[in-house]
């Protein structure tokens, strides 16, 4: 019998042979950028890949979806989700654009593929699979960038989904009830000479895609029988700026958005403007109290020029929580495959600002959600480029595969002890009760 070092070894060796393989991989999806639910060629590559390895595997899930399932041989045990995220941004001006739809993988979501299939790579090894006891599920989940929220909205309208972002939605339908724990990683630009990086929260959200509606009119000629909605917009967007004294810094808020909408023509009073707004903190309670200042905000700009505002608030993502013990396997198989002097712990306060779906799973069950190294230029711009593949792919994929042979191993008994000493902070049905409670359609006549 081999020990875990051994195991460790072997995967690692594996995931080495099969570098130009998940590189590749990984490349072919940055060439080929998809927005969220609509990942269909991603999709396709993923499935192909579990054909080639002989995974089986069930796909469509929340439309885009790819869900693997492989019995470790060493008996039952827990079911541990090694995770990719298939979706990319809008980004027009980024070098690897598509030049039809403008989405760009400016977040290195391309990466979270390639070092997903290579981590399972290491962990089939026959004689690696065989020590391990439990269930692994390669999981390759749609849209975790929560963007074209008008489209998303039509998708919902067409009862193809309830909720919009990839993790919330396969929640409800249950895609995660059969996994006890799940992780994976993501690139960042902001590492110095970091390698890799463990803990740290990020902010919940709350999405909003408002309309203010006017009256168009002569904007040269009769501009007095026009309500401008544009002007409406303006005073809401001011009112926003005018509290940002009553946000606590504790809470980390940031809230932002874009103008999809302005109106129709420079000579026309603009009668129909619409936005795509974001509400951030740090706490779910803090992101309910904010969101309620927002949307007041809204109201006060249809009041002040006797517009109508339609406010569509959209439950968004909660903070992320590290499971300590998950935490800990991570730094201490980073610091093997990277160095420890390389090996970053931020601090569990620590808020990036930023959200991600991974946090909703965090909620439910043991998770880790890690950063590794590689890329340069800021997050969600045209400059974020992956410039080093092996930080980026082929050592988050070993350190992935070693946390596994570590909780798998033995019996699984060190995923015994992270199950057992876990305390969800939500169950499913109240996590849904939650995201259900934050959906709501706020209609106030700035006239009445």
């Amino acid at each position: 019998m081999l020990t875990r070092e051994e195991l460790k070894k072997r995967a690692c060796a594996a995931i080495d042979r099969h570098r130009d393989e998940i590189v590749g991989v990984s490349r072919q999806i940055l060439n080929n950028p998809e927005p969220g639910f609509s990942e269909y060629k991603t999709s396709q590559l993923v499935a192909d890949k579990f054909d080639e390895m002989g995974i089986p595997y069930r796909r469509g899930l929340a439309l885009t979806g790819v869900k693997g399932h492989i019995n470790g041989g060493g008996g039952s045990g827990p079911r541990v989700a090694v995770i990719g995220e298939l979706d990319s941004l809008i980004v027009n001006e980024h070098p690897h654009a598509d030049g039809e739809t403008g989405a760009a993988h400016a977040c290195g979501h391309h990466c979270q593929i390639g070092m997903m299939l290579g981590a399972i790579r290491g962990l089939t090894q026959p004689e690696v699979l065989a020590e391990l006891s439990g269930e692994l599920v390669p999981f390759a989940v749609p849209a975790e960038e929560f963007i074209e929220v008008a489209r998303r909205l039509q998708l919902r309208e067409e009862n193809k989904l309830e909720f919009m972002g990839g993790k919330q939605e396969l929640i409800r339908l249950g895609e995660f009830d059969d996994v006890d724990m799940a992780m994976m990683c993501h690139t960042a630009s902001d590492m110095g000479d970091n390698r890799f990086a463990v803990g740290g929260t990020s902010n919940g959200h709350v999405v909003k895609y408002v309309q203010f509606l006017g009256r168009g009119a002569h904007a040269g000629g009769a501009p007095h029988m026009g309500i401008n909605a544009l002007n409406a917009a303006s005073f809401a967007l001011q009112a926003i700026h005018n509290n940002r004294e009553v946000f606590r810094g504790e809470d980390t808020v940031r809230v932002h958005g874009i103008m999809t909408k302005g109106g129709e023509a420079v000579n026309a009073v603009p009668a129909d403007v619409r936005l795509e707004w974001r509400v951030r903190s740090a706490s779910p309670k803090a992101v309910v109290r904010n969101s309620a200042i927002v949307d007041r905000c809204f109201r006060a700009g249809a009041l002040a020029v006797g517009a109508q505002v339609r406010i569509t608030n959209i439950p968004g993502y909660l903070p992320m929580k590290h499971d300590t013990h998950l935490q800990e396997m991570f730094r201490q198989n980073a610091n093997s495959v990277v160095g420890e002097s390389r090996t970053l712990v931020i601090p569990g306060r620590r808020n990036r600002g930023g959200s991600t779906d991974m946090g909703d799973l965090s909620h439910l069950m043991p998770a880790c959600h890690p950063y590794a190294s590689g890329a340069e230029g800021s997050g969600h711009s045209k400059e974020y480029l992956v410039t080093d593949y092996e930080a980026a792919v082929v050592n988050p994929a070993k350190i992935m595969a070693m946390v596994v042979i570590d909780l798998l191993t033995d019996g699984a008994k060190r995923a015994g002890e992270v199950i057992s000493s876990h305390r969800p902070a939500m169950k499913k049905d109240a996590y849904l009760r939650f995201q259900r409670e934050r959906a709501e359609i706020i209609e106030y006549d700035g006239a009445a």
